[in-house]
């Protein structure tokens, strides 16, 4: 045998073998259950049967002019090669679709039309046999290259053309790791394929489409960083990934969302954190409903569902059978634990228009003014509202819509101004006047409460420097603390740079902190107090009586104020009780060596 159809015979077989590693590491891995999984695992099998037709060609051609079996073998080998090679490009085609989240069943006819040119080549390979338009062989069955292949070659490229004018179509709805990977594809392919069509006997086809598979293989088919490992789901990666390419390219779909509202119950009710255990089990369950890759988690107690082509009955329907679930009870080792559950189902793209959306839902905390734990159409008002006042404090933050007033405090023997607190609001242009109680919490959940915080304070010191609260007889300006930033480390020596910096006295600046919080962590909050304390700053409680009304922390904390909530007065006024309370207050905290503050307005 020539030397030359053993080097042939040897990369032919090295490319299958490349090919079928490719091929079980897909099966082992079980990556076969979506439909661009499948495509690519058809996509191997083609270039693994072009590999064996290619290799009985090249062990049969020394031998065919001797033997009619051997003539028979290198006309199957091409015959075959050709039958199956012809669509590797529409095939690809077809995965660039998937990838890019095309509606394959929804525009079938669309996409039946546009591989018709791909049926008529592969009639063209049936019939060769007897046309001889692809290819032909001689009286010496040497093989010769006709016009009809080099329509094929054209078929190849039209089809390549296509999947690189989806891919720029989809820009948008693909990241960077797929986009690298599919033009990665086109132009080892192209290149390939060129090559081969200049000079047939390089035969650098395969060997191109093996490595681009490969390449394909490990940028998208490999999906380690997508698959939460515990639960055999996709993970909050994955849902913004898919979600942008759902709403790029136009994709109807209902999202479903899970939330298990009482994890915390686990812990109690067995001694240790089962949540991995208990997520799991709620995964198992949900796989039994809808396909594996459609199932997200963006947290152990979070779910997101995505139900393609769906309406909202069905959406519902679905919602219903998983409550249902969820009154009964869940094993977990030896326990029986009930879970609480709300369920939130979205139409996409008519009520979540982007990713963010989609995430607010996942994100956002349950509702408590409800009586239902199935939610949709209007029901999911407060997250559309959630979003804008996000989008509001970011756009506010940077073109300043915050502003900050003063609301004067007085003294009620002498009847005089004793100073002002300082209180923020938002003006946004399309929602309005925006209160703390509602864009607070969702400044501390976005990670711009320190911001926002951070504004008032350099407001109030500069209100402080432009001498107007000396020139009206003030003694401080009230401004509130968020939990979130007092207990974060160099807490203390952020503040005090930001005075320092408006070069005011710090005498004027009292930081009042709610009774909660100054329950929440004695030890850092007692060492904030302590080192802000030294400097000049003073410190008032406020709220007091609102709820758990801890003598420990007001001791600790050494407070200069403390500020009786207006619950405290208005239950003084309504009966004895009341009054009894307001009276033992004033007097432990006068005998405390602190002020009074009495609290007639709610405005934070």
């Amino acid at each position: 045998m020539p030397f030359t159809t053993q080097f042939k015979i040897v990369m032919y077989a090295s490319l299958m073998i490349i090919g079928c590693t490719g091929i079980l590491f897909t099966l082992l891995n079980r990556r076969t259950d979506k439909h661009q999984n499948k495509i690519y695992l058809a996509l191997l099998i083609m270039v693994v049967c072009n590999c064996i037709s290619e290799m009985i060609a090249a062990a049969a051609t020394p031998y065919c002019t001797v033997s009619s079996g051997a003539a028979f073998a290198v006309k199957f080998g091409h015959f075959s090669y050709f039958l199956v090679h012809a669509l590797i490009s529409p095939m690809f085609y077809l995965y660039v679709l998937s990838v890019c989240g095309a509606n394959l069943m929804g525009k079938r006819k669309r996409y039946i039309i546009s591989f018709i040119p791909s049926i008529l080549f592969e009639l063209m390979v049936m019939v060769n046999p007897f046309t001889k338009l692809v290819y032909y062989y001689d009286r010496n069955m040497e093989y010769h290259r006709n016009w009809g292949l080099m329509l094929i070659y054209a078929e190849a490229g039209l089809y390549m053309m296509m999947a690189v004018f989806m891919l720029m179509f989809s820009w948008r709805a693909l990241n960077t790791k797929r986009r690298t990977a599919l033009i990665y594809f086109f132009f080892i392919v192209m290149i390939g394929l060129s090559v081969q069509l200049y000079n047939y006997d390089l035969r650098t086809e395969l060997l191109s489409e093996i490595v681009a598979l490969l390449g394909v293989m490990i940028s998208i088919e490999i999906e380690d960083d997508r698959i939460d490992a515990g639960m055999g789901i996709y993970n909050r990666r994955a849902l913004t990934a898919d979600m942008n390419t759902y709403i790029v390219s136009g994709r109807s779909l209902y999202l479903l969302c899970v939330k298990i509202t009482n994890t915390e119950i686990i812990k109690r009710a067995t001694g240790s954190d089962n949540t991995d255990a208990l997520s799991k089990l709620v995964a198992e369950y949900l796989k039994t409903l809808v396909p594996r890759y459609y199932i997200y988690s963006t947290n152990p107690d979070t779910f997101i569902l995505t139900l393609m082509e769906c309406d909202e009955q069905k959406a519902v329907w679905l919602a219903g059978t998983i409550a249902s679930r969820f009154e009964q009870p869940w094993s977990i080792g030896d326990n029986e634990i009930p879970l609480r559950v709300m369920l939130m189902a979205a139409d996409v793209p008519a009520r979540i228009h982007n990713v963010s959306d989609a995430l607010y839902m996942a994100d956002s905390p349950v509702p408590t003014k409800v009586d239902k734990n199935i939610l949709t159409g209007s029901d999911l008002d407060y997250l559309l509202r959630r979003a804008a006042v996000e989008s509001s404090i970011t756009v506010g933050l940077k073109d300043h819509f915050f502003e900050v007033f003063y609301q004067p405090t007085y003294y009620v023997k002498e009847n005089r101004l004793h100073g002002a607190e300082a209180l923020i609001r938002l003006h946004d242009p399309e929602l309005g006047n925006l209160f703390p109680d509602e864009f607070i919490p969702i400044a501390e959940q976005i990670g711009l409460i320190d911001e926002v915080d951070d504004y008032v304070l350099r407001e109030v010191c500069d209100f402080i420097r432009s001498g107007l609260p000396k020139k009206y007889g003030m003694d401080c300006i009230n401004v509130n603390l968020s939990v979130l930033q007092c207990m974060q480390p160099n807490f203390a020596e952020h503040i005090i740079g930001i005075v320092e910096e408006y070069g005011i006295d710090k005498h004027m600046i009292n930081f009042e902190i709610t009774e909660s919080i100054a329950a929440s962590d004695y030890v850092t909050l007692s060492r904030v107090v302590r080192l802000l304390k030294k400097q000049g700053f003073k410190f008032s409680m406020d709220d007091y009586g609102t709820g758990y009304s801890n003598m420990q922390s007001i001791f600790r904390l050494d407070f200069d104020i403390v500020k009786i909530d207006k619950s405290i007065l208005w239950s003084a006024e309504k009966g004895q009780l009341g009054q009894i309370i307001l009276d033992s207050s004033v007097r432990m905290i006068r005998h405390m060596y602190a002020k009074i503050k009495l609290s007639q307005i709610a405005s934070k």
